[in-house]
């Protein structure tokens, strides 16, 4: 017999299937984007496999991480040339 539900990781990468899916079908800069959202969402399923029931829920969390670690990464030089 199989399996009667879907892994978190397997959910997950029926997911990102679809997403990049839809990102290919666009152009220019938003292909470019969504492209990146595919990957942002791949980098930290397995770790999500541990902590969560809902495959969505992993892969938004590890957009968020990726977002948030960018988003870090460009005001980093912006602090250090900051004064007291």
């Amino acid at each position: 017999m199989g399996r009667s539900f879907e892994s978190v990781r397997m959910g997950g990468k029926a997911i990102t299937e679809r997403w990049e899916h839809v990102a290919l079908a666009l152009t220019g800069p938003d292909r470019d984007a969504a492209l990146r959202v595919v990957a942002m969402a791949k980098r930290h399923t397995s770790e999500g496999f541990y902590a969560f029931d809902d495959p969505l829920e992993s892969l938004i969390f590890s957009v968020l991480i990726e977002i948030l670690k960018e988003w870090e990464c460009e005001l980093a030089p912006i602090s250090e040339g900051a004064g007291p």
